[in-house]
């Protein structure tokens, strides 16, 4: 009986006023709990979230204090800030259901990838202060790079307030055109899964090559690791770090040769390219 009276307050709370309020309970919306409680920029009390999913709803309750409901609506009314952290492709019905609890007091950050402010606006209304941004999943660690631009009635200190949000968990810039967003959701917002599958290549070499899984898989993380943080910590190009492994007749040229012989860089270009693309699809519907 006392668990479900506390289940039922933590509802309540959700209803009533949070400064910051998260539609969508996902991966994104946990990395930026998690960072903004840890830096201080909000406390538990401050932040309420809403899903669909029951099992998310109790994640983030147990493990941040934050209010939770499954009321998007509710929710829309109770925050000042809302962060739109749902899938693209189910936001027109989410904004749907909340759109009447929408005021031109409400400040909206939408992370979903490709929906442009144009459309938000649309769906939302006019007046309505919508900022768009493009986060990526090292955010649960604390480690994202995010872009944000404004939309047409958003102010400066509205650009203010999303980069303190977003730099909670990581590294943030605001860009005056949008159109900026959908490379990079193609680069930086898609570019964690390419390294993942550089990693997965390199993992199946070493083995191929001998080495024991275990091995091979703590040689491939700590080789990536090394290589970005020489690219962040000495500046130079990669090309210079490049030549500086690569000995004429050696291993390393072998090795890059058989990658260029298969378009290695080429393939990793277009694959950029092609995110970019599909980006930009999604904000046409």
């Amino acid at each position: 009986m006392k668990r479900s009276k506390t289940k039922t307050a933590y509802r309540r709370r959700a209803e009533r006023q949070c400064d910051l309020g998260f539609i969508g309970g996902g991966n994104m919306a946990t990395a930026l709990i998690k960072g903004l409680l840890s830096s201080g920029v909000y406390r538990a009390e401050q932040i309420c979230a809403s899903d669909v999913d029951a099992q998310k709803r109790t994640a983030l309750r147990r493990r941040f204090g934050v209010s939770v409901t499954q009321d998007n609506a509710a929710l829309m009314r109770a925050a000042r800030v809302i962060v739109l952290a749902v899938k693209p492709q189910i936001l027109a019905g989410v904004l749907q259901e909340v759109h009447d609890a929408v005021t031109p007091e409400k400040l909206i950050l939408s992370i979903a990838a490709g929906i442009t402010t144009a459309r938000l606006q649309g769906l939302l209304g006019p007046g309505v202060r919508i900022l768009r941004a493009m986060p990526n999943t090292p955010a649960l660690l604390g480690r994202a790079v995010s872009v944000l631009v404004r939309g047409r009635y958003a102010t400066a200190a509205d650009e203010r307030l999303g980069l303190r949000l977003l730099r909670a968990v990581g590294q943030a810039a605001a860009v005056p055109d949008e159109r900026l967003l959908n490379a990079v959701t193609g680069l930086s917002g898609s570019g964690p899964a390419y390294v993942y599958r550089f990693a997965e290549g390199m993992m199946a070499g070493g083995v191929a090559a001998g080495l024991t899984a275990q091995l091979a898989t703590q040689l491939t993380l700590q080789t990536i690791s090394g290589a970005a943080a020489m690219l962040q910590e000495t500046g130079q190009a990669p090309e210079a770090l490049r030549a500086m492994v690569s000995s004429p007749g050696g291993t390393t040229v072998a090795g890059l040769s058989e990658l260029e012989r298969r378009g290695f860089k080429d393939a990793v270009a277009a694959a950029v390219v092609t995110a970019t693309r599909r980006s930009e699809e999604l904000g046409r519907g």
